[in-house]
């Protein structure tokens, strides 16, 4: 102990002296001594007052402990589907929370080796890496030096963001994030400190969150990704849009080896195995998420729209509105993924096509007018921004006449194009593409089970399950379902006549196919959508009658009072037509639509369920009886009438009825059809109605709307999954109903030759024999009274040995199916026993 005291006397006293001598041998360097050491002294303490001032929030304030406690970020609220499939999100930040025991280790340890290699040694500040980062990073420049700023001030940067003060912006904000990371360290645990800065870190293209980043780049999640895909993610962090491996594939495949390097440096991994993952090559599996990508993209908007109304009246414990874009909300629909997935591909697959053919028959000639395109150019952004800039009718031409670069909507893989096109020659290609709606309901529930309201949601916005066109032939079921509600039968022939009707303006309505002449049954009008006996008909029974059934049935359009609305010149949206003819398949009984079961908190919690709605009772619009006719005549339309290329072409042999429409000029095409389970409806036309095909071959509905259907009805019956939906059958009618829907379609014109009346006939009631040849003999040419009853009476004993024979069919089907279930349940019991 002695001699250490006398040691450090000894040093002291020799410093002493080497102080002296340089002091009094360099005056000069000594003087500039003192000063730095007084500048250093003034310098700390200005240092002291500084970092003081900002723990004062003379910068503003830091943020509190109770404010760090209730961190939360911006979350996307998510959409699903029925069975529980991701549809898209509603968001500000794309951002999705997982817990930690949702994120694989090698993320964890991938991060910490890249970002903190000492985060379990500190407490939020590392001034051991500070100076790691001066000497090695800055002065060698060696890139995996890493950084300096530890992952709980890189947390307090993301939740915090930077605010300028002048020049001290570096310093001030750089003090605060010491701050604030101390303050975490001490709230929460190394391990929830990762999760919630893995939850909010941000990514480019406006991602957020290691959720969302490996299901973009990698279609994987947290928990399962692989150590080079984690090596390409963490490796993001350091400048996101320069190491985005979609736009910099050679750049981000540098860093991640640089990233399985520090695995290898702080013994995470075997240099062996590292070795082996550098030599792979970048694979990315991209997965692209925006409010127009994904599946139901056109319902998620109109999901949008109604749920910002939704949350204005919704409140949190705390009084607060929800807010859609923040929240985290879960929101849960009716839509099936599968079901929705295959109308997709349906529309795509038939639309591709009719564009092509569209094309191709307008390759000569254009179908519009200059007109036309003259107005779409003076509704365009473009024309209105060079308007407001002063330019004259003739700059503004020609700046719509210069080519450019620009990316157009396509019908190849990606769905768009890059090509130079003028922007007014854009107008006229968008002009001329074609577009579809397609929805699909059950029936009984109302669910809205598919809804794909146009080509691409990109390109096109107009959402066409919700636009009103006109609805053609569509229309005609409501006319003779109210025919049979004022006790007309679905076997009374009416006359196949070119009418002029003088109390309507002189209007005379015309067959599609031009033809005329014979008798036709309701049942046989209907199947070949005879246009001059559906006009009969509503004049017979009354428009209001008619346009009050529609109502009833589910129609909200307006739909004015003149006749040709039984040829469908009234407009209503695809939804609502869809929606009527659930009434059809539904036995009378209107189904109540909803597309929304339940929205919960992020955690979970319930908000409101809509499921009550199934529940609610629903009205009866159509009797049931006449509700069954109308299923039978429809079927007929499919098995033989404009609709039978469902059977011919889609080899669809399940349970169909259904209904084609053509409008005006082939404006519109539609086919509304339905299974016993499902009612699914496709509308087909140009944005704008003076846009067509010039042929009603080519242009009619069973053409442009139908294959829709069948497609989706061909692949959906094609999944295992709703392989039971192909022996679905229609309820059974009573055998008196049978009888009175059995009779021949059409009785040619032949046996009523040179036979015209002058005025609207009468119809020819099928339930009294009596009573029509009574007709027959009152109107007919004195000549053709014994040919009449001929055909009559042989055309009665057919039908009568037809229903003989049919029904001996279903007595011997219906034995058939008791020895069948017999056998089944004797086999069930015998096993349980």
């Amino acid at each position: 102990m002695e001699q250490a005291k006398q040691f450090l006397q000894t040093s002291i006293q020799y410093i002493k002296e080497k102080f002296q001598y340089f002091k009094s041998s360099y005056p000069r360097a000594y003087k500039g001594l003192r000063w730095l050491v007084y500048a250093g002294i003034v310098g700390l303490v200005i240092l002291l007052l500084f970092v003081f001032s900002v723990a004062m929030g003379a910068f503003g304030k830091l943020p509190s402990q109770e404010a760090l406690k209730n961190i939360k970020n911006h979350t996307a609220s998510e959409v699903y589907s029925s069975d529980g499939v991701l549809l898209g999100k509603f968001y500000l930040e794309n951002r999705t929370n997982v817990s930690i025991d949702e994120i694989s280790p090698i993320l964890l340890q991938t991060l910490i080796a890249t970002e903190d290699a000492r985060f379990y040694k500190h407490s939020g500040v590392d001034f051991y890496a500070m100076l790691r980062v001066f000497f090695k990073s800055i002065l060698l420049r060696d890139e995996s030096a890493g950084g300096g700023s530890t992952l709980s001030q890189q947390l307090s940067k993301n939740l915090f963001p930077r605010k300028k003060h002048s020049f001290l912006t570096m310093p001030v904000n750089k003090v605060k994030e010491m701050f604030v990371a101390r303050r975490l360290e001490k709230l929460y645990t190394k391990k929830e400190i990762l999760r919630i800065y893995l939850n909010t870190v941000p990514f480019s293209e406006n991602i957020y969150g290691i959720d969302v980043a490996t299901q973009r780049f990698f279609d994987t999640n947290p928990k399962d990704i692989k150590p080079e895909e984690a090596a390409v993610i963490i490796g993001m962090l350091k400048a996101p849009t320069t190491y985005n491996p979609r736009k910099n594939p050679d750049v981000a495949l540098k860093r991640r080896n640089i990233v399985l390097d520090q695995l290898v440096e702080y013994e995470y991994f075997e240099k062996s195995v590292v070795d082996s993952i550098k030599s792979l090559p970048l694979y990315l599996k991209y997965n692209h998420e925006s409010i127009d990508a994904g599946p139901a993209t056109y319902f998620r908007e109109k999901l949008r729209v109604e749920l910002k109304e939704w949350v204005k009246n919704k409140k949190k414990e705390d009084g607060s509105a929800y807010n859609l874009y923040t929240d985290g909300l879960k929101i849960y629909t009716t839509i099936h993924s599968k079901i929705q997935n295959y109308a997709e591909a349906a529309v795509a697959e038939h639309m591709k096509k009719l564009q092509e053919d569209f094309d191709k028959h307008w390759k000569e000639g254009q179908p519009w007018n200059d007109k036309e395109i003259e107005l779409a150019m003076k509704r365009s952004e473009r024309y209105r921004i060079l308007k407001k800039q002063g330019k004259s009718r003739k700059q503004i031409l020609v700046n719509f006449n210069e080519k450019v670069s620009m990316t157009i909507f396509s019908w190849n893989k990606k769905q768009e194009e890059k090509v130079i096109m003028s922007p007014l020659d854009s107008i006229k290609y968008y002009y001329t593409r074609l577009n579809a709606g397609f929805v699909v309901l059950q029936p009984q529930t109302g669910r809205v089970l598919a809804w794909v309201g146009g080509t691409n949601h990109k390109y096109f916005k107009y959402d066409h399950v919700l636009s009103k066109r006109q609805v053609g032939s569509t229309f005609k079921p409501f006319v003779y379902a109210s025919a049979l509600k004022a006790g007309y039968q679905a076997c009374d022939y009416f006359n196949n006549y070119l009418v002029t009707y003088t109390e309507y303006d002189d209007w005379t309505p015309e067959n599609s196919d031009g033809k005329y002449g014979g008798l036709y049954s309701m049942g046989g009008a209907l199947t070949k959508s005879v246009n001059s006996v559906a006009v009969d008909l509503i004049t017979r029974v009354g428009i209001d009658s008619v346009v009050n059934l529609a109502y009833k049935m589910g129609i909200e359009s307006e739909i004015p009072l003149v006749p040709s609305i039984a040829l469908g010149s009234n407009e209503a949206s695809l939804f609502e037509m869809v929606r009527s003819y659930g009434t059809f398949a539904n036995r009378g009984f209107r189904p109540k639509t909803w597309y929304l079961s339940r929205i919960e908190t992020e955690k979970g919690i319930l908000i409101e369920d809509f499921t009550k709605r199934e529940n609610e009772d629903i009205e009866e619009a159509l009797p049931e009886e006449i509700s069954d006719i109308m299923v039978e005549l429809m079927q007929v339309v499919v098995d033989s009438g404009t609709a039978k290329r469902l059977r011919y072409k889609y080899n669809l042999g399940n349970d169909i009825a259904g209904k084609t429409g053509t409008t005006q000029s082939q404006a519109d095409g539609w086919f509304i059809g339905y299974t016993p389970s499902l009612v699914a409806g496709a509308w087909v036309g140009a944005d704008h109605p003076s846009v067509h095909f010039r042929s009603l071959n080519l242009g009619q509905g069973a053409n442009t709307a139908l294959p829709i259907w069948g497609v989706f009805m061909k692949k959906l019956l094609e999944d295992p999954v709703f392989k039971d939906m192909k022996y679905e059958k229609f309820p059974d009618y009573p055998e008196d109903l049978a009888w009175r829907l059995d009779c021949t379609p059409y009785i040619p014109e032949m046996q009523f030759v040179n036979y015209y009346p002058t005025e609207a006939p009468q119809p020819i009631i099928e339930n009294d024999i009596s009573s029509r040849i009574e007709q027959y003999y009152n109107t007919a040419p004195q000549h053709q009274e014994e040919n009449i009853i001929d055909v009559i009476v042989n055309e009665k004993e057919r039908r009568s040995e037809e229903r003989r024979k049919k029904k001996e069919e279903r007595r011997k089907k219906r034995e058939e199916r008791k020895k069948k279930a017999k056998k089944f349940f004797d086999k069930l019991f015998k096993k349980q026993n």
